[in-house]
């Protein structure tokens, strides 16, 4: 006799294919414990074996009555709803906010270079003399044109700025408003991301900090299938095209692709990076595992290891 299950219930059928016991799942919990059903009805008929594939076609045809064909479907769509709504993780949250402060920093610096240039008409001095984004859009909140200038050791009559009527600068002052809104918005979703990364990915998050994390994240997908790469691959992430390049026409290869934003490689002489690149990748590889797998902090002892190896 077979032993067959699907989303109506758990089924027993004679070597003929004829229906011979069935336990119904009367909720969708108990859809989601069948185990202990499979079990219960093992107990009942002894040398159950599973389907084959042309056995299996053929018991198939039993839930095509109405009734049955009707309550299949009702059940298959519960099921779905249920996967869909308890798909969602929280890398796919994480991966999500990173997109989003993606998408902030290209606004910022689109919107920033047209505040530069507006605000250039007016104060081209100070402007100039602060490259830090942020700082600037603080600046021109917190202080008048006359205050800027002494803090650069400009007079005022020696700014070859025009000079704005009220009605003039306040629409200047109102984009830098939204701007530094939008700076905001950034820290707090970066915040959140760091938060997530506790409790999701705290060895990772310890390698290699919060935004390079972030984006290998949000590359691989998910933490599962960064987890399944190997240290070679994740050297290379986000340098596809170079790497395609150099296996179509034997360009040089890639040496890394996201991690070159790591502090390690980025602090390092350029003949370095290739080879702490090699090493961080590794240190990754690793990390990663032990985050999927629930394993232990070893974040800490993890970067320590690379930081004394390539001691700037």
């Amino acid at each position: 006799m077979y032993l067959f299950s699907n989303v109506l219930g758990v089924f027993v059928f004679d070597d003929k294919l004829n229906k011979v016991d069935e336990i119904l799942f009367k909720t969708f919990e108990d859809s989601q414990n069948k185990k202990n059903l499979i079990e219960k009805m093992k107990g009942r008929h002894k040398g159950l074996k599973e389907p084959d594939g042309n056995s299996i076609r053929k018991i198939m045809l039993y839930f095509k009555s109405e009734n049955l064909l009707n309550e299949f479907y009702i059940k298959n769509l519960e099921l779905t709803k249920f996967d869909t709504r308890n798909s969602v993780k929280n890398d796919l949250l994480l991966i999500h906010s990173t997109k989003s402060i993606g998408e902030i920093d290209k606004a910022i610096d689109l919107l920033v270079k047209r505040l530069r240039e507006w605000y250039d008409i007016y104060n081209p001095e100070f402007s100039r003399s602060v490259d830090d984004h942020e700082k600037f859009v603080g600046e021109i909140l917190e202080k008048e044109k006359d205050e800027l200038l002494r803090q650069i050791n400009v007079e005022a009559t020696d700014s070859i700025g025009a000079s704005f009527a009220p009605q003039d600068i306040e629409p200047i002052k109102s984009l830098a408003r939204q701007i530094c809104n939008l700076y905001q918005l950034r820290k707090a979703q970066f915040e959140y991301i760091s938060a997530l990364m506790d409790g999701l990915c705290p060895n990772l998050k310890a390698v290699c900090d919060v935004l390079v994390c972030a984006k290998l994240m949000e590359h691989a997908g998910s933490l599962k299938r960064l987890s399944e790469m190997p240290s070679s691959t994740i050297q290379v992430l986000g340098a596809e095209k170079a790497l395609f390049r150099h296996i179509k026409t034997g360009a040089k290869p890639p040496r890394h692709g996201l991690i070159i934003a790591h502090p390690l490689i980025a602090r390092a002489p350029e003949k370095m990076h290739g080879r702490i690149a090699r090493a961080l990748a590794d240190k990754i590889s690793i990390a990663s595992r032990v985050d999927y797998f629930n394993g232990q902090f070893i974040g800490d002892k993890l970067r320590k290891e690379l930081e004394e190896k390539y001691k700037q």
